[in-house]
C-alpha cells in the first residue's frame, strides 16, 4: 500500500512539473509571438510614416506651384467696376472695355492688346464687373497707374485676386487698422500684411547765434524752389482714386458659388 502511495506521489510530482513547463513554454511563445507581432506592426508604421511624409511634401509643393501659377496667370488682370452692361456679345464688350479705357484712362489700345474680357458673376440689376486680361504687363501697368483719374467718379478699379486670397485679405483689415492707428506704416500686399520699419529722423545740430542770418537765406531759397516747382493755384493731386463717403462693392459681392472667381472686397477707398 506504501508502495501504490509513493508512486501516486511521483506522478503527481511528475505531472506539476510538466504542467509547470508547459506553462512557461507557453509565455515563452507568448512572448515571442507578441514580439514578431508587434516588430510587422512597427516596420508597417514605419513604411506608411515614410509614405505619409512623401506624399505631405508632394502635397505641399504641388499647393505652392498651384499659388505661384494662379498669381501668374492673375498679374495681367485688372476688373472694372461700373462699366454699363450692354452689350450683346463678346465682341460689343471688348469695343466697349477699349472705348472705356481710351475716354477715361487716355490710354490708346488695340484689340491685340486684350487676350480676354469677361464679365464677373451672375446677371443682375447693377453692371456685373469686367475682367480685363492685358496681352502685355506693361500694358496693364499702365492702365493701372491711370486709376487716380476715376477720382469722383462712380467707376474704379481692382486688383485680380483668388477668393481664398480675397477672405485673407478681408481677415487682415483689422489688424491693417490697428497698425495704422498705431503710427505705424502699414499695407496688405497680396495676401499677406506688410509693416514697414520706422525711418530714423536726424538729429538736428545746434546752431551758433551767427547761423541766424544763413538759416533766413536757406529758408528764402526753399521757398523759392518750391514756387517754381509748383505755380500758385495748382490743385494738388491726391492719391486717393475714389472719392470719401461713396461705398463700392468689392467683387466678393458678385460671388455666385465656390468655383467663381473674383477679386477684392477689402476697404474700397483705398486701392493696393
Amino acid at each position: 500500500m506504501e508502495e501504490i502511495l509513493i508512486a501516486l506521489k511521483e506522478i503527481k510530482k511528475d505531472l506539476d512539473e510538466q504542467r509547470q513547463e508547459i506553462r512557461a513554454t507557453g509565455i515563452n511563445v507568448t512572448d515571442k509571438v507578441s514580439k514578431n507581432v508587434n516588430k510587422m506592426l512597427e516596420e508597417k508604421f514605419l513604411v506608411w510614416e515614410k509614405k505619409y511624409e512623401n506624399l505631405k511634401k508632394i502635397t505641399e509643393n504641388q499647393e505652392k506651384r498651384i499659388y505661384f501659377l494662379e498669381k501668374e496667370a492673375r498679374k495681367r488682370n485688372i476688373v472694372f467696376f461700373g462699366i454699363e452692361e450692354s452689350e450683346k456679345s463678346y465682341e460689343n464688350l471688348e469695343n466697349t472695355i477699349i472705348n472705356w479705357i481710351s475716354q477715361y484712362l487716355n490710354i490708346q489700345l488695340k484689340h491685340c492688346d486684350i487676350q480676354e474680357v469677361r464679365r464677373l458673376g451672375k446677371k443682375e440689376e447693377r453692371p456685373r464687373p469686367i475682367v480685363v486680361t492685358f496681352t502685355t504687363l506693361g500694358t496693364k501697368i499702365k492702365s493701372w497707374k491711370r486709376r487716380n483719374t476715376l477720382k469722383d467718379t462712380y467707376f474704379y478699379m481692382k486688383e485680380d485676386y483668388p477668393k481664398y486670397v480675397l477672405e485673407k485679405r478681408k481677415g487682415l483689415q483689422e489688424q491693417l487698422r490697428i497698425e495704422r492707428e498705431k503710427g505705424n506704416t502699414a499695407l496688405l500686399k497680396y495676401d499677406k500684411l506688410i509693416i514697414l520699419p520706422k525711418t530714423n529722423t536726424k538729429r538736428k545740430l545746434p546752431t551758433s547765434p551767427n547761423s541766424g542770418t544763413t538759416s533766413k537765406v536757406n529758408e528764402t531759397s526753399q521757398i523759392n524752389k518750391k514756387n517754381k516747382i509748383q505755380k500758385p493755384g495748382t490743385p494738388v493731386i491726391r492719391s486717393n482714386s475714389i472719392s470719401e463717403g461713396v461705398v463700392k462693392p468689392g467683387m466678393l459681392n458678385f460671388l455666385v458659388n465656390k468655383n467663381t472667381i473674383t477679386a477684392s472686397n477689402h476697404n474700397p477707398g483705398k486701392s493696393t
